[in-house]
């Protein structure tokens, strides 16, 4: 298999207290542990910026779904929420939920074309039997 296309990311300072960069340069953050989990919160973290790949790339696959199904969607929306939780043995465990909104489309349609999305999301077969994803079609 060929690559088509690899990013490039480091991690200096403390980890979740730290700096991210990426060498394109479009990511170039602050690191802080949220608020909830004991921190400042006074900066960026891990579990954000998964939901953000996440939402982003979803939401692409599922264009790419329709136009392949020569489905017209417009003004759709990805939302995602990352969550981190405790395994019970001393570790963590991420589960995501993913909101689609596809307006104007009945709800099975648009929850067909979500789940169609949801089998060629490159971070949908990353996660898939590893972490629990919940992708749910709303109307708002």
């Amino acid at each position: 298999m060929s690559v088509l296309y690899t990013a490039e990311a480091l991690s200096t300072g403390a980890g979740r207290n730290g700096h991210v960069a990426t060498t394109s340069g479009h990511v170039n953050l602050d690191m802080a542990i949220p608020t909830e989990m004991g921190g400042s919160g006074n900066g960026a973290n891990p579990e954000e910026l998964f939901a953000a790949g996440y939402a982003a790339c979803f939401h692409s696959a599922l264009q790419s779904v329709a136009r392949n199904q020569k489905v017209a969607i417009a003004d759709t929306s990805v939302g995602s929420r990352v969550h981190i939780e405790p395994n019970g043995e001393g570790g963590f465990v991420l589960s995501v939920d993913l909101e689609v909104v596809i307006p104007e489309l009945e709800h099975d349609a648009a929850q067909a074309l979500a789940d169609a999305a949801h089998q060629i999301c490159p971070y949908s077969n990353a996660t898939r039997g590893n972490i629990v994803v919940n992708v749910t079609v709303t109307d708002d």
